[in-house]
């Protein structure tokens, strides 16, 4: 294995000289750095990292945590959090993926282990997890949910305004007999797209009934329970919102399965566009959420942290986009 040793010897410098060149120090001159750059490229070198961390302090660890990842959180929603962090996080970092809930306590989440973390928060209840990172002065960005804290970036996209678009086309096409299939309810998620359903019935002055609000937990399991119980009812609606496309996907085989049809006899609506919404029968309607043009923005911002990068507090919406499909059918 090729060391600094190595190429100290080559370049006739020191390996003191040689340490400050690969770490772009202002000390060496450009034509001493170019030459050992030139040198270490021809011998394939890999810098060590767990040596590096040990002298520099740094774990070169970025850590991703959500809310959970057994509980609530889609395949589709984890890996799309993934694929947008990890196209962004280079090969000097190792990248640690968790969920909160399989912690008893935050001891293990210190500065020595951590060098920035990225929270994909799903819940109020992170708070005391953002708090003890806080304390810690690990630099965070909080991704997916609205906080209150202003020091803190946080990037987030504007679920209540995505909800309130999907059902005013439901409204559009005709429907007033509209249905809701909640997510889990202590996530900020579910509470947004829930007051976005409530907005747009308010808007067009269509009455509230609570028996077209059903509970479900994001996956297809409950989306399926969910429209079962609907269809049970003495009036079942016309169309429903369903607070994510898992849960949608669920529902419309439980249409189905009832011997019905979608969208001829019951309307439905989606939100996320995961990957497998357009290859449904019939294609889903939904709305887009960027999760992972909100994961890359993230990394982008934990990184600029981390290198010492300027970085002011701010608060980042990415827009969602209603993406209309074939499972909404126009009434008359």
């Amino acid at each position: 294995m090729v060391t600094i040793k190595d190429i100290a010897k080559l370049a006739n410098v020191s390996h003191t000289t040689v340490s400050r060149a690969l770490n772009n120090s202002p000390l060496i001159k450009e034509p001493t750095r170019r030459k050992i750059l030139e040198i270490a490229s021809q011998l394939n070198y890999t810098p060590n990292y767990n040596a590096k961390s040990l002298v520099m302090q740094k774990s070169h660890t970025i850590g991703l945590f959500l809310t959970s990842i057994s509980n609530g959180t889609s395949a589709s929603f984890l890996a799309d959090t993934i694929k947008g962090v990890n196209s962004v996080i280079s090969q000097e970092y190792n990248l640690f993926i968790r969920g909160i809930d399989d912690y008893q306590d935050y001891s293990s989440i210190n500065s020595q282990r951590f060098d920035g973390i990225i929270l994909m928060s799903q819940s109020v209840r992170d708070h005391s997890f953002i708090y003890h990172v806080l304390q810690k002065e690990i630099p965070l960005v909080v991704l997916n949910r609205e906080i209150e804290e202003d020091d803190i970036i946080n990037i987030l996209s504007n679920d209540t305004e995505g909800s309130r678009k999907a059902v005013q086309y439901l409204i559009d096409c005709g429907h007033t007999d509209i249905a809701v299939i909640e997510g889990i309810s202590t996530f900020k998620s579910t509470q947004m797209r829930k007051e976005g359903y409530l907005t747009a019935l308010i808007d067009n002055s269509i009455p509230i009934q609570p028996e077209y609000s059903v509970s479900g937990n994001y996956d297809m399991e409950s989306g399926y329970q969910g429209m079962e119980k609907l269809l049970s009812l003495k009036k079942p609606p016309t169309a429903v919102f369903c607070s994510n496309d898992d849960m949608a996907i669920g529902a419309m085989n439980a249409v189905f399965a009832s011997g019905l049809n979608v969208p001829n006899d019951i309307s439905i609506i989606g939100f996320d566009d995961i990957g497998f919404a357009q290859y449904t029968t019939p294609k889903l309607t939904t709305v887009k959420r960027p999760v992972e043009k909100i994961s890359v923005l993230g990394a982008e911002k934990i990184l600029s942290l981390v290198t010492g990068g300027e970085q002011k507090a701010a608060k980042v919406f990415a827009n969602t986009e209603l993406i209309i499909r074939d499972s909404v059918k126009k009434k008359g």
